[in-house]
């Protein structure tokens, strides 16, 4: 090859090296692809390339060529900078060194790996006054560099030590990024933490939520939270991450207050123990169920000069904390430390609450039951004595047939008196199992049973309301007792509205009125029976009733009232979740209701249409069925005539008396009034 020729090849391989390090910028890559071009171009022996250590004490290899570059490596071959190496004399005076034949050279360093080395050449990598480290090119033959092979290969280096520059300061910046990531992820963390500390009171929620959240925004191995205990003698393990944490509650996992563990030493001492590398710290507590822990953490969490606990973070790397780490895990644990002091101090007040419910329920059961005896009392005392009378007439040789009536009827009278407490209280026999009821209808419904007057009950529409699940016949005995209760206070007006309830899964009822209202010191006592606001003539049984038939169908009703301003009673009843589609296509095609314009003839004629029967309003000789609602039977049933016999009464709450007073009129049925499509298809089927 001429000189020309090897000078073209040099350029080109030159060319090629400047194209491949533009664009590589991992450091590792970017000098092993550099060797490699280097002898597979040049044809030489060997390449390798130096880097200077933090020190700038030693150039150390990172790179080599082939088996030899491999070995050297794993080695961890380094140079001191200025010894008896021709890449040390390079770097330290940087300038290139050049030995044509190095059995001559004085400085050249014999390497076991590259015995056949004749020629080398030492290249300083260096960006203005700044060394970076050295190439060395080794060849197999003496003289085996040019002039232009020592220029082009000086170029070569030079663009060399620019990529590393170019690619430690990506390295730099990426590092950067990373960081800014890391802490842009600690703040959302921490927010996160913040918004669960504003929010949840319940601490086996917020515990375990704090030690996921810690564990995934800061890729840590493992988190904890350690509450001290009554006796201040132990921290007790409240919140584990993943199977471990889980596994060590089981455990009821606990450790000594100042014991052989960073948890027991930062909830004594309040403040936080950090430990770098746990191999070397005497106050850790190797646990079985984390055997991978390099770095710990623990943050004291307190209030004041008060500990509660606190916080364990543990990775499987060393130095695996960043003080951007510890400042703000230990703000996240100031700032748990405070949700979970609030959340005891609203414990406690939810127990005194509690206590003082507990004292005041067993007043009010203890005053009622006083009452309900004297009250039974009072009412039997007439029975037994004129029972003895009785007797005593019926010795007498005359007897007086008027005074044994007057006995008997006063006998009659006590004995129906004790029945209708019970009967109040307890109510006639379940009639029908709880089902979904439009509630606005249970009221009308409620509303003709008592006798109530129109002008006095405002119904307002409740189109969003979902259906509630409950018992129809004891929600018209319940609701008919809160509507008498009204009456009995002086209401002139009354409104019910419906609607669905702040609480999840529930529908709510509220019955107001204008009377006299409730004193406060009374209202935790209207539902004790025989208990009663009104004077002696009421028997103070209807709200007892109320609560008793409510609580059963797993509702819950309560008073809010000004005295001399009304009251109001709030009514909150399971919700139906879905009611299931039916086919009315069996139904009589042709159907005529009678009832109160409302809920129940809005959704009852629309789920016939919708099958395309045909609905009329009123009497229909037509029609093939009619529908009777209840309170309008009494002033209908005389105008039927023939259509008597296709006649169904629709009652909420059927009683015996009612369902023989409509049959003996001639209908064809009395049946319990339905409110979903389901139930009207099996009334119509």
């Amino acid at each position: 090859m001429t000189s020309s020729e090897r000078q073209a090849k040099l350029l080109g391989a030159t060319v090629r090296v400047a194209n491949n390090i533009a664009s590589i910028l991992d450091p590792q890559e970017l000098l092993q692809k550099t060797v490699d071009i280097i002898c597979d171009e040049f044809n030489f022996y060997y390449a390798g390339v130096f880097l200077l250590d933090d020190e700038n004490e030693y150039a150390v290899l990172k790179a080599g060529r082939g088996k030899a570059g491999d070995a050297m490596l794993s080695e961890n071959h380094k140079l001191k900078v200025g010894g008896n190496s021709m890449i040390g004399a390079s770097i330290g005076s940087q300038h290139a060194r050049i030995a044509l034949d190095v059995g001559e050279e004085a400085i050249h360093f014999s390497n076991p790996h590259l015995p056949n080395t004749r020629s080398e050449m030492a290249l300083p990598l260096t960006v203005g006054t700044n060394v970076l480290g050295a190439v060395t090119v080794q060849s197999e033959e003496g003289a085996a560099f040019s002039d232009a092979d020592i220029s082009t290969l000086q170029g070569m280096a030079d663009q060399l030590a620019i990529a590393i520059d170019n690619a430690h300061q990506h390295a730099e910046n990426r590092f950067l990024l990373n960081q800014a990531q890391r802490r842009a992820r600690l703040l959302d963390a921490a927010n996160e933490v913040g918004r669960g500390v504003a929010s949840i009171l319940d601490l086996n929620e917020l515990l375990p939520k704090t030690v996921d959240i810690i564990c995934e925004a800061y890729n840590f191995y493992y988190a904890g939270v350690f509450l001290i205990d009554e006796n201040k003698e132990y921290a007790v393990l409240r919140a584990g991450h993943g199977k471990a944490g889980k596994a060590m509650i089981a455990d009821n996992h606990r450790l000594k207050l100042g014991g052989n563990s960073m948890i027991g030493m930062a909830a004594r001492e309040r403040i936080a123990r950090i430990s770098l590398d746990v191999e070397g710290e005497d106050s850790f507590f190797r646990n079985p169920h984390l055997p991978n822990t390099r770095s710990e953490m623990a943050l004291p969490l307190c209030t004041g000069y008060n500990c509660l606990g606190a916080v364990t973070v543990q990775s499987e790397e060393g130095n695996a904390f960043s003080d951007d780490d510890i400042q703000t895990l230990q703000t996240m644990a100031d700032h748990l430390a405070i949700a979970i002091n609030n959340a005891n101090l609203l414990n406690k007040l939810e127990q005194a609450h509690a206590e003082l419910l507990r004292t005041k329920t067993y007043e009010a059961l203890s005053s009622a039951t006083t009452e309900a005896i004297h009250w039974i009392g009072n009412k039997a005392l007439p029975m037994t004595t004129t029972t003895a009378r009785m007797m005593e007439d019926l010795e007498q040789p005359t007897l007086d047939v008027e005074s044994l009536k007057e006995d008997l009827e006063m006998l009659d009278t006590s004995a129906k008196l004790i029945m209708e407490v019970k009967e109040a209280l307890l109510g006639p026999a379940r009639e029908t199992a709880p089902r979904p009821v439009t509630l606005s209808d249970i009221w009308l419904a409620s509303a003709y049973q008592t006798g109530l007057q129109s002008d006095t009950l405002t119904v307002k529409p409740a189109p969003s309301a979902p259906l509630a699940f409950g018992d129809s016949v004891q929600l018209v005995r319940a609701f008919g007792n809160l509507l008498n209760n009204a009456v009995e206070s002086g209401a002139k007006n009354i409104t019910i509205e419906t609607e669905a309830s702040e609480t999840a899964g529930f529908v709510k009822t509220t019955i107001s009125d204008d009377g006299i209202g409730i004193p406060e010191e009374m209202q935790d006592k209207i539902w004790a029976s025989f208990f009663t606001t009104k004077g002696e003539k009421f028997k103070g049984m209807g709200l007892a009733a109320c609560l008793h038939i409510v609580s059963q169908l797993g509702g819950s009703i309560r008073v809010e009232s000004v005295p001399e301003k009304g009251a109001s009673f709030i009514v909150e009843l399971p919700a139906v979740a879905s009611i299931p589609k039916a086919d009315l296509s069996n139904a009589p095609q042709t159907i005529a209701i009678i009832a109160p314009a409302g809920e129940w003839a809005d959704f009852t004629k629309e789920a016939l249409e919708n099958t395309g029967k045909t609905v009329s309003n009123g009497i229909d000789t037509n029609a093939d069925i009619l529908l009777l609602d209840e309170s309008l039977a009494d002033e209908t049933l005389p105008s039927l005539g023939e259509l008597g016999g296709k006649t169904l009464v629709l009652s909420a709450a059927p009683s015996v008396e009612n369902i023989t007073k409509y049959l003996q009129a001639g209908v064809k049925d009395v049946v319990l009034k339905p409110y979903t499509a389901e139930e009207l298809g099996e009334v119509l089927g």
